[in-house]
């Protein structure tokens, strides 16, 4: 079985050759510790915020960190836009995160900023996989940056990844309280010995929609890892509801915190993004967008005190 720094293969698909690794046990944000509390010195990132796509480059805890942004025609700093941050799988990196979503597209039409974050050696510090960086504090300063530079909303920020990405937005949605309106884990899990702890959840309200293909090798860890995640925040789930002309199962739920979740179930899809804009990772015959799915909720959904 193929490793890489210390972890085994995580997911696998049946269509292509994609694998994420699975360390021994989870690894947390190391932000808790002393040593980390002194900021580390950072470049200073060009940034001319425009429409199109930018590539911005910063140093984090000596590691050169990159991630793209993408606004929308008619860009200005004078409106404040929402902010999805999307992350890409294992092995990958933020041009893969914007193929497989197709968000550029949907952020044209919708008005809204897009960041693909890259990971360091292609991953993410996720629930499960892979590496020890400090990918929350990364996605942290981030955050920051896009909402001083580029003047996105910060009460209508979202995070949203596949896999390995899909991973980290639980990860972020516990660790960074108060950064978050809602998440889109597609084809990722509440996962992990940090998952396995009942303090290990959201100080402050995150709303989630979900989606996960029940031909997918690992199902049944991440269906498990959802009902977990609304057992521990006392959500009040609804009825399944079988969507029209389509075999997809959808169910309901609201939170004791006053967030919702809301997952997806889709019988025939293995280890992909539903109706994706393209790649190896989509699924063109789900029945049902993600994207455009997960947008109509990010939508309807902003900043929450806790």
């Amino acid at each position: 079985m193929p490793s890489q720094r210390g972890t085994h293969v995580r997911y696998a698909r049946p269509l292509a050759v994609v694998a994420l690794l699975l360390p021994l046990a989870a690894c947390g944000s190391d932000d808790d510790n002393p040593s980390n509390r002194i900021p580390a010195k950072k470049s200073s990132p060009t940034e001319s915020p425009r429409p199109g796509d930018q590539k911005v480059t910063l140093s984090w805890k000596g590691e050169k960190r990159v991630y793209t942004v993408h606004a929308p025609p008619g860009f200005s700093r004078a409106k404040s836009l929402p902010l999805v941050v999307a992350m890409h799988p294992y092995p990958g990196d933020g041009s893969a995160a914007a193929a497989i979503s197709g968000l550029n597209a949907k952020a044209d039409d919708k008005d809204f900023l897009v960041a693909y974050p890259d990971g360091l050696d292609k991953a993410f510090n996720a629930m499960i996989c892979c590496g020890t960086e400090d990918d929350v504090g990364f996605i942290r300063t981030l955050t920051k940056r896009l909402a001083s530079t580029w003047n996105a909303d910060p009460d209508r920020v979202y995070a949203t990844g596949i896999s390995n990405g899909g991973d980290m937005t639980y990860k972020l949605a516990v660790e960074l309280p108060g950064t978050f309106a809602a998440i889109a884990p597609v084809s990722g899990g509440f996962l992990g010995t940090d998952a396995e702890k009942a303090s290990y959840k959201p100080k402050a309200p995150v709303s989630v929609i979900t989606f996960l293909g029940g031909a997918d090798p690992y199902f049944s860890a991440m269906d498990k890892g959802i009902k977990t995640w609304q057992k521990r925040l006392s959500c009040t789930v609804g009825n399944p509801e079988e969507l029209h002309r389509t075999t997809v199962e959808k169910t309901e739920a609201t939170c004791r915190d006053g967030s919702d979740v809301v997952v997806y179930r889709l019988p025939d899809m293995g280890h992909s993004w539903p109706k994706g804009a393209g790649g190896g990772m989509s699924d063109p015959t789900a029945g049902i967008s993600a994207t455009d799915l997960m947008w109509e909720f990010f939508g309807s959904h902003t900043r929450k005190a806790g």
